[in-house]
């Protein structure tokens, strides 16, 4: 992450932890069955946080919910225009049928991403519901696909970046804005 004077604060250590707390009682809240839950991380920090959020689960109600990865690299329409990583592989520790799916990713922005592990997931089976995580909602959807649990709406424009940075991965905790 840039280190520049042009970083903006979103999100402080302490507010991001508030924020992963909530997140997790509106999942219990709304998820009858934890047993069935799957958390399902998209790469890079969508993994890291379904292991934050399959932690506080944990600590909040003694329910190990299992964990996810889905990369939909390979999905996507945008690949030219996105470029493309390192892939991560698909992996689910049960089959996903029947199961109530939480995809998580750190910054929803124009929706193709969501889009594509849509896709890749429907691939593995039919589970029983699929809702969308996300710390944050920059906007400039598009397609018409909508977070079920936010952290936080920012508006922005296209010329910023939103970067959820995770203790265990960058060093520091927090979600900071970019401007290019």
């Amino acid at each position: 992450m840039s280190k520049s004077d042009k970083k903006i604060i979103i999100l402080t250590e302490d507010e991001l932890r508030k924020t992963f707390s909530r997140l997790t009682f509106e999942i219990i809240e709304k998820i009858s069955n934890l047993e069935n839950l799957l958390l399902v991380g998209i790469p890079t920090r969508g993994v890291h946080l379904a292991e934050v959020l399959r932690k506080e689960m944990l600590d909040k109600t003694g329910v190990n919910v299992k964990k996810g990865i889905i990369d939909p690299t390979f999905y996507r329409d945008d690949q030219n225009r996105v470029g493309t990583r390192l892939i991560e592989a698909t992996d689910f520790p049960t089959s996903i049928e029947k199961k109530d799916i939480v995809l998580i990713d750190d910054v929803i922005y124009t929706g193709r991403t969501i889009r594509a592990a849509i896709e890749a997931l429907l691939l593995w089976g039919r589970p029983k519901s699929i809702m969308l995580l996300v710390m944050i909602d920059r906007g400039h959807r598009e397609l018409p696909i909508q977070p079920d649990f936010c952290g936080r709406k920012v508006p922005t424009s296209k010329k910023e970046i939103v970067h959820l940075c995770l203790k265990e991965v960058d060093g520091e905790d927090g979600i900071f804005l970019d401007k290019i």
